[in-house]
């Protein structure tokens, strides 16, 4: 590969790397091209970008980024996926085609600028996605203010309740 190329690769995936909310690492061995290409189009779906780069050339991009630790990661093929819209996306796409597959193997990932090991990117992939960890926020902060409103409404319920059984009485000696 040409240096003019190889620049060109170390600064789009440098570029890749500021713009990702996480990246996951995989060695793609074993992969026919149609299972490679199955893989793209559901990572495609989720806004995961799946690349092929070589292991200096991520490691420059990454160096120059600010992200240290990548060394024992980057042994062999590597494929890059790349999630630009959710963190969770690309962790749970790579694992469920391991699973599906049998023959790709996380090696890593990337979340913010930390480096994640293989056993990282499986726990964040089992997590809900966002709308469901905002749904749960939503409901969390909402506890607080229900039971409020349900406190302050008891002594007023209580009230109405002991009229209605005082008008009862009423009309029972009536």
């Amino acid at each position: 590969m040409a240096t003019a190329k190889k620049a060109e690769v170390i600064a789009e995936t440098r570029g890749d790397l500021e713009r990702a909310e996480s990246v996951v690492l995989a060695d793609y061995r074993g992969l026919t091209v149609q299972q490679l290409g199955q893989l793209r189009k559901r990572l495609a779906e989720r806004e995961v970008v799946l690349k092929v780069i070589k292991n200096t050339l991520i490691k420059r991009a990454a160096d120059e980024v600010g992200i240290e630790g990548l060394d024992p990661v980057l042994t062999g093929p590597t494929a890059v996926a790349f999630s630009w819209a959710d963190p969770v996306s690309a962790a749970k796409v790579m694992t469920e085609a391991v699973r599906e597959f049998r023959r790709m193997e996380i090696k890593g990932g990337i979340l913010g600028r930390s480096v994640m090991s293989a056993q990282a990117v499986r726990s964040l992939a089992e997590l809900p996605g966002r709308e469901v960890l905002l749904g749960k926020l939503a409901g969390t902060l909402m506890a607080p203010i229900q039971q409020l409103a349900w406190v302050l409404s008891a002594p007023v319920g209580n009230l109405a309740r002991a009229l209605d059984q005082i008008r009862q009485q009423k009309e029972q000696g009536a």
